[in-house]
């Protein structure tokens, strides 16, 4: 898919196809009332007639409207022109997209561009028409053996920007987001493979392909034998169960200055997790392969962050297994220990994501890192408590917590912060152990991240649970490729920042 910026009336483009939008009650927007004149009230006319009337999500299309030069034009229903956030522009360019994909026009010139969205500039509009553009577009269909084809698919679609002196900003916009695009659709792509598929080996052979295809990426990979020396029980305590080999893969990005320390994005990859002998209900334990999005997010991530080439020092480190049941699998009441050394009751073996992520966090400590952000599927809790609108956010660090916060209002990718109080700590005890890897139901969400606060003592760390937002379950199931777009909006302004 291409995208293109550019100014320009619209009454001069050659195009296959224009797209303008129409506010409810029928009234036309800048452009497409420019399209109306030169017509002479063509398209006035079909809104008098009620062949549209502005509802989100409506389109008309017209062919060879008079006295313009595209073959059609495409109108688009955008709603009250006052009330369009976020989420309504959105709706109104996937309406627009999936409409343009079905014409067969292969190419087109999108003038939604103009819209009012509250709150947003330009530079958001384009980028987040492109990150939308291809999420309509996105088909995971890679499995299967009949593939739905268009027969003329979209392939081109230019944005417009109102002068020309816009372009450079549009242009870069754009850049943004399709790199974002990108890096959302491998996320995609990795969650949405099944675990017989996407092992920890897989991954590990993922991350090597970006090493070759990124010349600032350095990856190498941590073996079970190595991960043994380093005393990483609590993490290889939870692949005991299976029989693919565990890997810790380590992706470091060296895009900003030598001396500059980076910033580490750690993430969960339980590549099937069916809660090891305290195994899960079997009811949607197939969305069990999604476990893994937190450690697909930090490569998506990266990738958004090599094809932008920020100016920025990144680690990306991913402690990858399967947590199955089996004779040599943790049993509830097993103690393992820490690499940091401290002692762990494992109460429940689908607590296991903490267990993966303690040793993980531990290592970061060698790499001096400036800040290290954990991403997770981790607790239900964390859907009970915010449903699938927001990712959680908690921290040892308040001015990380707010740039992530940030991050997320700014790309769209929203989080919430819970608290992290010292009295959700009280809830961590256990008799025969440092600490136990659960602390009950009350605050459950909470208290798992009171559990990964005992390993990031020496740094400045948040974690974010994306138990909820990581996918969607039913008829449209699939992974969603968040927090992409709030992760690579983070790196973004920390390069901006370190410059």
């Amino acid at each position: 898919m291409e995208f293109n910026v550019k100014s320009g009336s619209p009454t001069k483009q050659r195009s296959a196809c224009v797209v303008v939008g129409v506010f409810e009650p029928r009234r036309l927007s800048p452009a497409a009332d420019s399209l109306d004149k030169a017509s002479g009230g063509q398209i006035s006319s079909l809104l008098r007639r009620g062949d549209i009337e502005g509802m989100p999500g409506q389109t008309l299309l017209l062919h060879n409207l008079p006295k313009t030069l595209a073959d059609r034009i495409l109108l688009v229903g955008c709603g009250r022109e006052r009330d369009i956030g976020d989420k309504e522009y959105n709706r109104i360019v996937s309406s627009a997209v999936k409409r343009l994909n079905e014409t067969g026009a292969m190419e087109g010139v999108n003038y939604l561009t103009e819209l009012n969205v509250k709150g947003r500039d330009l530079h958001w509009k384009i980028r987040q028409t492109v990150e939308a553009t291809r999420e309509t577009l996105y088909r995971f269909d890679t499995l299967k053996s009949k593939k739905d084809e268009t027969r003329r698919p979209l392939r081109k679609l230019t944005l417009m920007v109102p002068r020309r002196s816009d372009l450079p900003n549009g242009e870069a916009a754009a850049r943004e987001g399709e790199a974002i695009a990108e890096g959302v659709s491998l996320a995609k792509d990795l969650g949405n493979l099944p675990g017989n598929i996407c092992t920890p080996g897989y991954l590990a052979k993922q991350a090597k392909a970006m090493g070759k295809k990124y010349s600032k990426l350095k990856v190498s990979i941590l073996e079970q034998a190595q991960m043994e020396k380093l005393g990483m029980g609590a993490l290889l305590s939870v692949a005991k169960g299976s029989r693919e080999a565990p890997q810790l893969i380590v992706m470091e990005y060296k895009g900003g200055k030598t001396k500059a320390k980076p910033t580490v994005l750690v993430g969960k990859g339980v590549t099937f997790d069916s809660g090891g002998i305290s195994i899960k209900p079997s009811p949607s334990m197939d969305e069990m392969k999604y476990d893994m999005c937190g450690a697909a997010s930090v490569f998506g991530a990266l990738t958004a962050c090599a094809e932008l080439q920020l100016e920025i020092n990144v680690i990306g480190v991913v402690p990858a297994c399967e947590n199955l049941p089996d004779g040599a699998a943790s049993k509830p009441g097993d103690v393992v220990t820490s690499m940091s050394g401290q002692t762990i009751e494992v109460l429940n073996t689908d607590a296991e994501g903490r267990l993966i992520l303690c040793d993980a966090l531990t290592y970061c400590e060698r790499f001096e890192p400036d800040a290290v952000v954990d991403i997770a599927t981790l607790t239900g809790a964390c859907v009970i408590a915010l449903g699938r609108h927001a990712s959680g956010v908690m921290g040892n660090h308040h001015p990380l917590v707010h740039e992530l916060l940030n991050a997320g209002k700014s790309s769209g990718d929203r989080a919430w912060e819970l608290p992290l109080w010292d009295e959700y700590n009280e809830q961590l005890k256990s008799n025969f152990a440092d600490i136990p890897n659960i602390a009950g139901r009350e605050g459950g969400t909470i208290t798992a991240a009171c559990f990964l606060s005992r390993f990031t003592k020496k740094y400045h760390w948040a974690h974010m649970d994306i138990a909820g937002t990581a996918w969607v379950s039913g008829e449209n199931k699939g992974a969603t490729g968040r927090p992409v777009a709030l992760l690579t909006q983070f790196l973004i302004e920390r390069s901006t920042s370190k410059k």
